[in-house]
C-alpha cells in the first residue's frame, strides 16, 4: 500500500512540492532506464528497481549519517526500539485502512508513530532516571505488543499484508514511496548540517555541552527523532526485522579504518552503498529477500574491514586495537 497522489493533491500547498519531487524520481528512472538500454543491465529494465536502487542509496546515506552519533553515544539498539515502534505504526495504518477505508499510507503512520516512541524514550529517561536501555526495551515491547494484537483483531487477511513491512520487498518501491523517502532525507540532512557541532558535543561529552549552554535533553531528542525518521525510511527495502542494521554495521565497518570522526562518517557512508547496491543486484539476481542480502553483504564488508584495519595496525607498528575515532572540533 502507497501513499495516495490524489490524496496530496488535493491539498494544494503539497501538491506542488509533491509534482516536482515525483519529476525527480521520474528523471532518475528515465536515466537509470537508459543506462539499462545501453549497458544490457537486465535489472535496470523495471521501474521497481530503479525506485528501490533510488531509495536504498538515500537510505546508505541517511543511516550512517545519523548512525555514526548512534554508535559512538552506545546506543546502537534503538534503532531496534524504534523499528519495532514502527511496526507498530504500520499496524495502525492498516488497521485504520481495513476498517474505515481510508487509504492513508502505513509508512506516514509509522513515521508518526515511530516519532511519538522516539520521544517517549527520552521521556522515560530524563522522569524515571532509568537507563537507555531500559526505556528502549520498554518502547520496544509496547510497540510490538500493539502492533500484535492490532493484527490479532483484523480478520481480513492483514497478517499477509504486514509481510512487505517485516522483511521489506523490492517490487512494493513505488514511485510514491521514493518520494517520500526523498522528503525524509532532506529533513534528516538538513537538520544534521545545521546541528552537527552541537550534536558533535553532545555525544562526545554531554557534561561540558551542558556547561557550556547547549541544550542537551533538546538534542538528545532530536537525534532520536531523526532516527524514528530513518528508521520508517529504510524500513521500505529493509523490513522491522533487519533495519537497524544500517544504523550500525556500516558505522562498525568504518570505525576499523578511519582516524577521525568525520573520516569514519564518510567512511561509513562508502560502505553503506556497496553493501545497498550489492545486495539489491545479488537480491534480484538470486531472488532472495533484500533486507537479509543487504546486511549479509554489510557484514561481509564489516568483516574485511576488521581484517584490512588489523593489518593496517602491524604495519604501523601498533598494538592492533584501534581507538575509537576521536571528535574533530
Amino acid at each position: 500500500m502507497t501513499p495516495s497522489a490524489p490524496a496530496v493533491a488535493a491539498v494544494p500547498a503539497l501538491s506542488a512540492p509533491y509534482d516536482f519531487l515525483a519529476r525527480l524520481v521520474g528523471l532518475w528512472s528515465d536515466g537509470l532506464g537508459w543506462v539499462g538500454e545501453r549497458l544490457g543491465i537486465a535489472m535496470l529494465d523495471y521501474v521497481f528497481m530503479h525506485h528501490a536502487l533510488l531509495v536504498g542509496a538515500l537510505i546508505a546515506v541517511m543511516a550512517p549519517l545519523i548512525g555514526t552519533f548512534l554508535v559512538h553515544r552506545q546506543l546502537a539498539l534503538i534503532g531496534d526500539a524504534l523499528a519495532h515502534t514502527a511496526f507498530a505504526g504500520v499496524a495502525v495504518g492498516l488497521f485504520v485502512n481495513s476498517l474505515l477505508g481510508t487509504g492513508i499510507s502505513p509508512y506516514v503512520t509509522a513515521i508518526v508513530v515511530a516519532v511519538i516512541a522516539a520521544l517517549a524514550i527520552e521521556l522515560i529517561s530524563e522522569t524515571t532516571d532509568a537507563y537507555n536501555d531500559v526505556s528502549m526495551a520498554i518502547v520496544l515491547s509496547t510497540g510490538f505488543a500493539l502492533g500484535a494484537v492490532l493484527i490479532s483483531l483484523n480478520t481480513g487477511g492483514l497478517a499477509v499484508g504486514i509481510n512487505q513491512y517485516l522483511f521489506g520487498n523490492l517490487s512494493t518501491v513505488s514511485r510514491e514511496n521514493a518520494v517520500l523517502l526523498v522528503v525524509l532525507f532532506a529533513i534528516v540532512a538538513l537538520v544534521v548540517t545545521v546541528t552537527y557541532k552541537q550534536l558533535l558535543y553532545v555525544t562526545f561529552d554531554e557534561t561540558a555541552a551542558r556547561v557550556a549552554g547547549v541544550n542537551v535533553p533538546w538534542y538528545n531528542r532530536l537525534m532520536t527523532t531523526l532516527t524514528a525518521l530513518v528508521v520508517v525510511g529504510a524500513m521500505q527495502i529493509m523490513g522491522v526485522i533487519l533495519v537497524a542494521a544500517m544504523l550500525v554495521v556500516p558505522v562498525a565497518a568504518a570505525a576499523q579504518l578511519a582516524r577521525g570522526f568525520r573520516e569514519a562518517l564518510l567512511a561509513s557512508v562508502v560502505l553503506a552503498q556497496i553493501a545497498v547496491v550489492a545486495g539489491i543486484t545479488l537480491s534480484f539476481n538470486y531472488n532472495t529477500t533484500a533486507g537479509g542480502t543487504i546486511v549479509l553483504v554489510a557484514v561481509g564488508v564489516y568483516i574485511a574491514a576488521v581484517l584490512a584495519g588489523k593489518a593496517q595496525s602491524r604495519r604501523a607498528g601498533g598494538s592492533g586495537d584501534d581507538p575509537a575515532p576521536a571528535p574533530e572540533r
